[in-house]
């Protein structure tokens, strides 16, 4: 029992120290609210207006996707320094461990997951530009007259 004591002070005074915490901030922390203080912080700038839309959400898939991958390659650093000595078993043992992750690599590449940009998956680029579409018909050109004149 004498080698739990120090553990068991140590916890009493983690929980002593929030509980202190918490009702101090509540009975010195001011309760009135303002315009400001509810308004969203964004580095400074006052937001004028909306956002013209959402973040995708496609954003935050394929970071968890990295750190899942990133995840995958901490744990095969130390099998990789180890591999001759845990043998054939260590190497069945590994493969059901990243056989998973690879399958499901390869179904988020198959269901668009990593795509990015303007061109959605399954749309030729080809198809997308006639051939009638020239710099000429589709860019506007902007104060150029009179220069023909003046080059002749």
């Amino acid at each position: 029992m004498d080698d739990y004591l120090p553990l068991f002070v140590m916890f009493v005074l983690a929980v002593g120290f929030v509980l202190l915490s918490l009702f101090a901030s509540k009975l010195l922390a001011p309760s009135r609210s303002t315009a400001a203080k509810e308004a969203p912080y964004e580095c400074g700038i006052l937001p004028s207006r909306e956002p013209p839309e959402r973040f995708p959400v496609r954003f935050y898939l394929v970071a968890m996707i990295f750190i899942v991958f990133d995840i995958e390659i901490i744990f095969l650093f130390p099998w990789a320094t180890v591999y001759r000595s845990l043998g054939f078993y260590g190497l069945m043992v590994m493969a059901l461990f990243v056989v998973p992750f690879f399958l499901s690599f390869v179904w988020e590449i198959s269901q668009g997951g990593l795509d990015w940009g303007p061109i959605k998956r399954g749309r030729r680029l080809v198809e997308a530009i006639s051939p009638e579409r020239t710099a000429m018909s589709t860019v506007r050109r902007v104060g150029l007259e009179g220069r023909e004149e003046e080059a002749a």
